[in-house]
């Protein structure tokens, strides 16, 4: 194995120090005490949503062929007296407006987080579940969607943006652990063991706009995202479309963060965060709050996350 932690190859997935059946890696350092700690510390007069809407046309993972969100309408009250709803008479389907739809999307769109079956290594995924034995036809059966418990927890901004002077940084800007070190001094911030840390490039101020939110997106590299973890970041999320510098400065590796974070660290990537308010309040310490949709074996679900920002302690 590579002793280089900026390095991508001939790495192996790790064995969870959680237990052969772990299925949520570095989630388990939340504890009641945890969400108590942050729970007692929430101001409830600020809140602020870091999600996007959904829509068509927006912006979404598609460069190998996954697609773009869809919606449709299945039933409109005109349509439904036209069609008829069986048993019902026209009069009471001239009465009552029924309206339904569907929605069709990759579960990587939009404000999102990516579960530990996302990535591996050699047909395995984090804590040495395998293609052979624990991957199904229609999804896996280890450490899906399903798996991840609601998250309460502390969570921290790393501005970027701010810190160099910047609206956004430049396309494929790397983030180094240089940079995290000194965007925390700057701040007056610190990382703690089972913490969420968000990283803000600017990116989301392009938004909806494909290319400028999209194309080559500043991001950490994989030495970043190692000192991230032994700091103790539970959970790393950006305002990007792969939190990860793209494209990677990797050879050996074409995404060494995602990899890194999933496969070794049990680490889960929430990616396309609305942080702009957040950063024009200057709130760096915050209560985390998200829950993701329970869908079976999924490599990820859409994301609806909310903070508090926390009074002094």
């Amino acid at each position: 194995m590579s002793e280089n932690p900026a390095s991508g190859a001939r790495r192996q997935v790790a064995t969870s120090p959680f237990g052969p059946d772990d299925q949520i890696g570095r989630l388990n350092l939340m504890t009641p005490e945890s969400r108590a700690s942050v729970m007692s510390r929430i101001d409830p007069t600020r809140m602020f949503d870091l999600s996007v809407d959904y829509f068509i046309g927006m912006p979404s993972w598609q460069m190998v062929g996954d697609p773009a969100y869809q919606i449709w309408m299945t039933h409109t009250p005109h349509g439904t007296v036209n069609d008829g709803l069986p048993g019902i008479s026209k009069e009471l389907t001239e009465y009552v407006g029924y309206s339904g739809d569907s929605i069709l999307m990759y579960t990587h769109t939009g404000t999102h987080i990516d579960t530990l079956n996302h990535y591996g290594y050699n047909g395995r995924i984090y804590n040495n579940f395998t293609e052979a034995d624990h991957l199904g036809s229609r999804h896996w059966h280890k450490s899906g969607a399903d798996q991840m418990p609601p998250i309460i927890a502390r969570g921290v901004l790393l501005d970027f943006a701010t810190l160099r002077g910047v609206d956004m940084l430049p396309d494929n800007y790397g983030i180094t652990p240089e940079d995290i070190d000194e965007c925390l001094a700057a701040q007056g911030s610190e990382i703690r063991a089972g913490d969420v840390v968000l990283i803000r490039t600017g990116r989301m101020r392009a938004w909806p706009d494909h290319e400028a939110w999209g194309g080559n997106p500043p991001g950490i590299n994989r030495a970043a995202a190692v000192h991230l973890v032994d700091k103790g970041a539970m959970i790393v999320g950006a305002d990007t479309i792969c939190v990860e510098q793209g494209p990677a400065h990797d050879d050996d590796n074409y995404t060494p963060v995602h990899t890194y974070l999933l496969a070794e660290a049990g680490a889960p990537l929430i990616e396309a965060l609305n942080l702009e308010e957040l950063a024009e309040a200057k709130v760096h310490e915050f209560a985390f709050f998200a829950a993701c949709l329970r869908l079976r074996g999924a490599t990820g679900s859409p994301l609806r996350p909310w903070v508090f920002p926390l009074t002094q302690g």
